[in-house]
Order: C-alpha cells, then structure tokens, then sequence
C-alpha cells in the first residue's frame, strides 16, 4: 500500500518543483526586466521547462505576475497589519498609514509590474483565480482598514467601510500614476497620509 502511493508523491514533488522553478524564474526575470520586457517562452527557458509545462501553471504572463504578487502583497498585508496593532494609542491615522506603508513599498517595489497588478485585478476577469486570491487580498486589507478605523467612537461601522473604500482608492491613484513614479516612497507616503488626514477630518477628530 506504501509502495502504491509512491510514485504519486513523486510526481506531486516533481509538480511542485517544477512550479518553483517557474516562479523562481518569472521573479527573478520580473524583477530585472519588468512585466513588459519578459516574455513566457524566456521564463520556461530560464526555469528549464518546456513551454507547455509554463502553461500548466499560467497561462499567460499576467497570471504568472499575479501570482508572484499575490504572494507579495500578502506578506505586505501581514506586515502592516501587525505594525498597526503595535501602534495602538498613537491614534487611527498613524495605525492607518502604518498598515499600508509595507503595501505602498511592495507595489513601488518594481512600478510597473505593481501598476500591472492592480491594471489586471481591477480590469481583468474576476473569476480567474488568481485574480481572485488578488482581489481577497485587497478586501483584506480594506477589511483591515475597517478595523482600525473602527477603534475611533467618532466613527462607526458603516462609515468606517466607505471611509477604507476612499482609502484604498487613494492608494491605487498613488501607486499607479504616472504623475508619482519619480517619487520616493517617503514623499508618496506623505502625500498619502496628508489626503487620509483630510479625508478623516469631517469625523470629529478622527485623526
């Protein structure tokens, strides 16, 4: 019984290395070359396998950036979400810009593959799956946004959700402008912080 399970862990380990090969590859060559200057054919070479294998796992080069930054943006999601809670009692907005500072940095990482990402969560087709691990990813951190703006009495539930809403539309805006792509992350996570800040006021003091 043993034996006959066998072969199917080796080919699962096979799966998964050839899968890590693929993102190891499309990472590394993203990373250099951006979206635009990588093709998938230059990705399976770079990983050592056959272009029809690259397929089994995305098939096209968008799916492969999504799922490289599903994996970044994930990670930011949890960085952020940590450094709000150890900012509490310097008060929502700082909680807030704390939250998505890792965020701002992971999609300014490499602009054009981030304005890519959020270009296909926001326009591609939102049944794929990849996009949509990307976009619970966004409502996670809208989520996160939420809560944290739900620690101030001024602000209730319903207000706290449109509020994250604007929030996380400002940080698309600012992540993917062409007119903030020469900005260092400090001045765009200023401008940032300054448009929460008004956007925060009408609520009594929220910030």
């Amino acid at each position: 019984m043993g034996r006959g399970h066998m072969p199917i862990g080796r080919r699962e380990r096979a799966k998964q290395d050839k899968r890590e090969r693929i993102m190891t590859a499309a990472r590394e060559l993203f990373a250099a070359h951006g979206v635009s200057g990588v093709t998938t054919q230059r990705i399976a070479h770079r990983a050592d396998v056959a272009i029809g294998t690259l397929y089994l796992y995305a098939s096209t080069k968008a799916e492969l950036l999504i799922m490289l930054q599903n994996e970044e943006f994930a990670a930011a999601i949890d960085s952020g979400l940590a450094a709000a809670n150890a900012a509490v009692g310097q008060g929502v907005l700082e909680q807030v810009i704390a939250l998505i500072r890792p965020v701002v940095e992971c999609l300014r990482e490499h602009t054009e593959n981030g304005r890519t990402y959020l270009h296909e969560l926001v326009f591609g087709d939102p049944a794929e799956p990849y996009r949509q691990a990307g976009l619970a990813l966004a409502g996670r951190l809208e989520d996160g946004i939420t809560g944290l703006l739900t620690r101030n009495e001024c602000i209730d539930a319903a207000d706290a959700a449109t509020l994250a809403r604007v929030i996380t539309a400002i940080i698309h805006i600012s992540t993917t402008a062409t007119l903030y792509l020469h900005r260092s992350d400090e001045a765009v996570l200023a401008d940032i912080r300054d448009q929460i800040h008004a956007t925060l006021m009408p609520q009594h003091g929220a910030a």
